[in-house]
């Protein structure tokens, strides 16, 4: 039998990975590793899908260390800065970063919708009636509104807590208050909005890793849409609504911002993947269990 000839044994390392890093589709480079041993161990040894792993999530910059969490046991568990052979750490890695990627296309093509748990708002016209708790679900005759401005272009901010310390956010949908003023409905809308993500430090203080571009509202949908340029690992689950500028102008006089609901699309990564932040650095720990599937759906429960 004629003995086959792997292209890649003629090449540089360098050219190599410059060229396999151009299949920027996660689903190509895993393919890639199953074409034979010797581009497997390539694809490995080289670590290609953490690479293109960084590139997606910029926020995996941050991680100190990988632990994998074998048969369910918390005590068995191989840590990346600890005891196991180099070639064992590069294969975990590897199936850690293609589960991640496999997450990627999934949220892209099969986004879930999952709901909040609402944080703080720095503002309520009415704290009992009309907090940030009333847009955690889709019932019209509740809602959240700040206190009246007398300037249009002042600005509001809502935190939430998604129900998983990691997760992968592709879109926020907001539905604006409709508010009856003057014979006639308006949207309580923000002139724009704009998302940031991260986590909470020991003190309680929000920490942003991520900040979208500013969206502008559309003042006349009932439920705008707001897709993130490219999916978002969110790590530490929290999510900042910046609500710039106001439109609707009360009979008081004053401006105001109102929301009758939030809801986030995305996948929740937990139970497979979990992270445990370390202070002050906000550097991570990101903890595997291929054992567990992700939920599909999340409940939202009041923080």
């Amino acid at each position: 039998m004629k003995k086959r000839v792997n292209f890649l044994e003629y090449l540089e390392t360098d050219v190599a990975l410059k060229i396999l890093m151009f299949l920027n589709n996660p689903a190509d480079l895993i393919r890639t590793s199953a074409v034979s041993r010797f581009w497997r161990n390539f694809v490995i040894a080289n670590g290609i899908l953490k690479q293109l792993c960084l590139t997606k999530f910029p926020q995996l910059s941050k991680n100190s260390g990988i632990v994998e969490l074998k048969d369910k046991e918390m005590d068995n568990l191989y840590v990346e800065s600890g005891s196991g052979t180099e070639l064992a750490i590069l294969e975990r890695d590897h199936k850690l970063y293609a589960s991640l990627l496999k997450y990627l296309f999934n949220s892209k093509e099969s986004p879930t919708e999952f709901m909040l748990s609402d944080i703080s708002a720095p503002s309520t016209d009415h704290d009992l009636i009309e907090s940030i708790y009333d847009t955690l679900t889709p019932v019209r005759l509740t809602h959240w509104s700040s206190k009246g401005h007398s300037d249009h272009n002042a600005s509001e901010t809502l935190l939430y807590k998604l129900n998983a310390s990691i997760s992968i956010v592709t879109e926020i949908n907001i539905r604006p208050y409709e508010a009856f003023h003057r014979a006639k409905l308006g949207f309580c809308s923000a002139k724009s909005v704009r998302f940031r993500m991260g986590h909470q430090d020991s003190q309680g203080n929000f920490v942003c890793t991520y900040t979208s571009p500013e969206f502008p509202m559309n003042q006349f949908e009932r439920i705008p849409q707001f897709k993130l340029p490219g999916p978002v690992l969110c790590i530490g689950g929290f999510l900042q609504i910046e609500l710039l500028g106001m439109v609707h102008r009360a009979g008081d006089g004053l401006f105001y911002v109102g929301i009758n609901y939030v809801y986030v699309k995305g996948i929740l990564l937990q139970p497979t993947f979990n992270i445990v932040i370390l202070e002050p650095s906000g550097e991570f720990l990101l903890y595997y269990q291929p054992e567990y599937q992700p939920r599909t759906n999340a409940v939202a429960k009041k923080a």
